[in-house]
């Protein structure tokens, strides 16, 4: 039905008078009936409708006419005139097949192909439909008009093509002109739109009111609404049954509005005759409608209630199929995340054997730098060896060589002093040989008993003081020795007080703050970390220091504990390497370069502690440290597992049972190491002491271990005053005996120059007792003789002196050979030390990397198993929510074949079903059958138009409605004149239509007005022949569109 708007338009005397084609006058009685087409657009204004007018048509070929128009419209009332066979009834068939109509409907013939001329191929309509303002039809695309064009074939196809304003091809399809004819609400099968001169002559002349019954119930679409109720009951009906949801409403139908007025012929009766009664009963028909149309009213709301749950059901309907596809979603999900979760297994399998490589390549890289250091220095060894007794050899010969040098140099020297006695002994003889030499020779025998006399008591002084010497330096020697010791004992006291000290006050800070225990900074550090944490620096927040997150079930074990953890206490664990670099950045504003940092862990944090069972050390007396401690936190107790392996090493308190656990006989499965509480380590074969005797972090009566201290402080403050004592006491012991060996030394050397002189003297003396007899001449032969032994005895120290050098040189030239090897080799030494150092840690690194990579490795084969698992479960699973959601998926699109989007669960949208059932079937009860109240508002309606127009000409009418026998009475016939003259009443009133009607009066009675265009139509050709109509079925008619 046509969108009603009852504004009132400007009168015909405000407005410009158009230009008329023809104005003419028309009889009374004609030869045709006249055609009406009553075309409403979707939207008004003061003036023309903007949308949905004809504004012209064109004919090729059609019925019998070679080409017809175009003839442009009017956009209110039109008036297409001329005589029979002109082209009128061609017009309007035209309008009804161009505009998609049937060839039925037309009532002029029963198949497309009898429409095209004889003679020619195909026959062409054009029609041109405004398509201005804001109701306009795809205005970007077509612009102000629609040209809709239809091409028809002898043989009874049709094609079509819609044209923008501008001429171009817009589409070809049905189903655009059916949308465009929606919405400009044309409805060419109406009679009420398109009233042709059969239906005009069935309604007027019959005398069957069934007929007209039918008439009405076409022309308000009642009957087709009637069928869709049936056709909507049943797929109700369908839809209990697939959905088993109760009771379905009807569906709601749109509100009807009657457009139109039904002109009857009636009998003209005095004016004045029945006027009062008129105006009542217009009263009483005007205020039954008002009352049914409020009536209406409500029972539409009652229909958006059905649409509502209508809708509401649709969603119902594919909201099961969501929670269907949500559940098959959650059930992909689960085995994606397990997939991804195996994924993320296989790269951190992935990245532990990269860093379990890189371990390895570490030690291989280490173990040959070893390797290349030991074949380095055992390649030299066998060098060093023979450079060492080259050196050995030429030294020997250098020294053999300077003994004989030195000896010549004595026998030099020797010679020279006798060669200058026996000049002296010469010179002596020669003036003394006329003397008496007795009395001399008396003396000097007694001069030389006492000399001998007096080198003897030297000698026996010289023995004691040498004595004295030794003595002193040995006494010396062992002050010195005990010096150096009681000063390095001074200094490891001096460290153990210090060290004692730091953590006395360690301790005491620890009092008030446990985590001072582990460092002065730890507090500071922490509260960093907690602040760069709530800045979202951090992924994961880290976790220490480790040893401030266990606790010990046994107060014994913390020594051996402290000794198996070690700096772990104080180490810190990461999420990732971003969350380490973070941390080690806080790390430097706490601890100065060149100081030494707790260590940093990088592990991914799991909220589940690791399953040892099958590779931790079990023994029934003993616990391991895993077992000994108490550890909440599931990352400190997997990052000690990883670094430490602290379910195999065991905790024996007693040390010998230690050892015969470990020693004595096989130690426990799977336990690598033990600790007693003293905190000395114990493997199979081998045994380490513990240099700490109190635990520093994890001891529990801090009270108990601050006396301790102290009063272990002071022990070692009495010791250190004790040890400075002994040192100074001995300092000065040291300085006297060096005085007293200096004297000793300088006595001794006194004596030594005393027993030279002496020995000299005697010599001399003896030698003029001896010589003084001699020949002069003999001693002239041999002082001559010593003059030439001299000579050859120089000669030949010179050569030795000469060899001397060069063995010297050798000797130099070997030591630094010797001196350069020995410090490569110490160098390749000092190299291989840290080495080593390296070495081991790199070994531990890989044991650690490979323990990794199992642990990995096992969660892997157990993620595995527990995925395939759920894959085989969640298979089946899913093929029965399969199976449902086909299932549901049919039902649904039986109910909407559309799917619609539905935000709400189906549990929400059943109560609001059940709400709304309650709330239809509440304004049932309360309004009644909306159906019979919609027949019953539309028979007031048209009896209101009825009596309304005829009131306006002073004649009274009766219009009666039978619904339950479905019957229409309407009082007798009048002449044309009245019907006209209501029907340009009738349209002034509503210009937002348009009206042509087809006549074949020449209307030339007309009033003038801007809004009445006349059309005449030419003469027909002479020859024209009847169209070759025959009648046909609905089916070919439908089959032929």
């Amino acid at each position: 039905m046509a969108k009603r708007k009852e504004e009132n338009f400007c009168s015909p005397e405000n407005a410009k008078r158009p230009r008329q084609e023809e104005l003419e006058d028309f009889d009374k009685d004609g030869d045709e009936d006249e055609c009406t087409i009553s075309f409403t657009n979707g939207t008004s204004t003061l003036t023309a409708a903007e949308v949905g007018i004809i504004e012209s048509i064109q004919l090729r070929n059609f019925m019998c006419h070679s080409m017809l128009g175009p003839f442009k419209f009017g956009s209110n009332v039109n008036f297409v005139v001329g005589n029979n066979g002109s082209g009128k009834s061609a017009v309007l068939t035209a309008l009804i097949v161009g505009l998609g109509g049937k060839a039925v409907a037309t009532n002029r013939g029963s198949s497309l192909k009898g429409f095209v001329k004889a003679g020619q191929n195909s026959a062409d309509i054009s029609i041109t439909l405004r398509n201005r303002g804001d109701d306009a039809f795809r205005a970007n695309v077509y612009g102000d008009s629609i040209v809709v064009q239809q091409h028809i074939s002898v043989d009874g196809s049709r094609s079509y093509k819609l044209k923008s304003e501008k001429g171009t091809v817009v589409s070809t399809r049905k189903e655009e002109l059916i949308a465009i004819l929606d919405h400009f609400n044309i409805q060419v099968d109406n009679p009420v739109s398109v009233l042709t001169q059969e239906m005009s002559k069935q309604f007027l002349q019959s005398k069957n009111e069934g007929d007209k019954y039918k008439f009405f119930m076409k022309a308000t679409q009642l009957e087709q609404m009637k069928e869709d109720y049936s056709y909507i009951m049943e797929t109700k009906e369908r839809t209990k049954e697939q959905i088993n949801q109760g009771e379905e409403s009807g569906l709601a139908f749109l509100e009807l509005t009657l457009e139109t007025s039904l002109v009857p012929n009636l009998r003209d009766l005095p004016a004045s005759a029945s006027l009062v009664g008129i105006k009542a009963r217009l009263t009483e028909l005007k205020r039954q409608c008002l009352e049914k149309e409020e009536r209406f009213q409500n029972i539409a709301g009652l229909s958006t209630m059905k649409t509502n749950l209508e809708y509401l059901k649709h969603e119902m309907a594919w909201a099961v199929v969501n929670e269907i596809e949500k559940q098959l979603n959650a059930i992909r999900d689960n085995i994606k995340i397990g997939e991804e979760r195996a994924a993320k297994l296989d790269r951190k399998m992935e990245e532990q054997q990269v860093r379990l490589n890189d371990a390895e390549k570490k030690y291989k890289d280490i173990q040959d730098k070893l390797e290349k250091i030991s074949e380095e220095t055992n390649a030299r060894a066998p060098e060093c060896m023979a450079l060492k007794t080259d050196v050995i050899a030429r030294t020997r010969a250098f020294n053999d060589a300077e003994v004989l040098y030195n000896r010549s140099l004595n026998e030099y020297k020797a010679l020279k002093k006798d060669g200058e006695q026996l000049c002296k002994r010469i010179e002596e003889l020669k003036k003394s040989t006329d003397q008496s030499l007795e009395p001399e020779r008396l003396e000097r025998q007694k001069r030389i008993c006492w000399l001998k006399e007096k080198v003897k008591a030297l000698q026996d002084q010289e023995n004691t003081v040498n004595q004295e010497v030794e003595q002193f330096e040995q006494a010396i020697e062992k002050d010195k020795q005990e010096h150096v010791r009681l000063k390095r004992e001074d200094i490891e006291v001096r460290h153990t007080l210090n060290y004692n000290q730091r953590q006395l006050k360690e301790l005491k800070d620890s009092k008030t703050d446990r985590l001072k225990r582990f460092g002065p900074h730890v507090p500071a550090l922490l509260e960093a970390i907690d602040d760069a944490y709530r800045r979202r620096q951090f992924t994961h927040k880290p976790i220490g220091p480790l040893g401030a997150c266990i606790h010990l079930r046994d107060p014994e074990l913390a020594l051996a504990i402290e000794s198996c953890l070690k700096g772990l206490l104080q180490a810190y664990c990461c999420h990732n390497h971003a969350d380490e670099r973070v941390l080690q950045s806080l790390m430097k504003k706490f601890y100065p370069p060149g100081t030494s940092r707790p260590q940093i862990i990088v592990s991914e944090f799991r909220n589940e502690v690791y399953d040892v069972r099958l590779r931790a050390a079990y023994h029934p007396e003993f616990p391991t440290v895993l077992t000994a401690l108490e550890i909440d936190n599931a990352v400190v107790a997997n990052s000690l597992i990883d670094m430490r392996s602290i379910e195999t090493v065991l905790l024996i308190k007693n040390n010998s049972v230690a050892r015969a656990v470990m020693q004595s006989q096989k130690p426990p499965k799977n336990c690598r190491e033990a600790f007693t509480a003293d905190g000395d380590q114990v493997f199979a074969g081998r045994y380490y002491s513990s240099e700490n005797t109190r635990p520093k972090f994890l001891s529990r009566d801090v009270d108990s271990e601050i006396s301790d201290l102290e009063t272990e402080i002071e022990n070692k403050k009495g010791h250190i005053i004790n040890l400075q004592h002994r040192l100074t006491a001995l300092e000065k012991d040291i300085k006297r005996n060096e005085e007293l060996l200096k004297r000793c030394q300088l006595h001794y050397k006194e004596i030594k120059m005393k027993i030279r002189k002496n020995i000299s003297e005697i010599r001399e003396l003896e030698n003029i007792e001896e010589h003084q007899s001699v020949d002069i001449a003999t001693l002239e032969d041999e002082a001559e003789e010593n003059k030439i032994k001299m000579q050859m005895v120089e000669k030949n120290m010179e050569q030795q002196k000469e060899n001397m050098e060069n063995l010297k040189s050798l000797k130099i030239e070997a030591e630094n050979k010797y001196d350069t090897i020995k410090l490569k080799i110490n160098q390749l030494s000092e190299l291989a030390d840290p080495l080593k150092d390296e070495l081991n840690l790199a070994d531990s690194e890989v044991d650690s990397q490979k323990r990794g990579k199992q642990h990995y490795e096992d969660k892997q084969k157990e993620h595995l198993d527990t995925l395939n698992k759920k894959r085989r479960e969640l298979d089946m699973k899913e093929k029965e929510l399969q199976v449902i959601q086909r299932e549901k998926m049919s039902q649904a699109r039986q109910i909407c074949p559309e799917r619609i989007e539905v935000k709400k669960s189906a549990s929400i949208l059943d109560k609001e079903i059940n709400r709304l059932r309650q709330k239809i079937q509440a304004e049932h009860a309360s309004h009644g059958d909306r159906e019979e109240i919609m027949k019953q508002c539309l028979t007031l309606r048209c009896k209101l138009y009825f009596d309304n127009l005829l009131s306006q000409r002073a004649y009274c009418g009766k219009m009666n409605f039978d619904h339950k026998n479905e019957t229409l009475s309407i009082s007798d016939m009048v002449n044309r004149r009245i019907a006209m003259d209501m029907i340009l009443k009738m349209a002034d009133s509503q210009r937002f239509r348009q009206f042509i009607l087809l006549t074949p009066q020449s209307m030339s009675s007309l009033p003038s007005s801007k809004l009445i265009r006349i059309l005449r139509m030419s003469d027909p050709e002479r020859g024209q022949t009847t169209l070759p109509f025959r009648p046909v079925t609905q089916e070919e008619d439908d089959n032929a569109s």
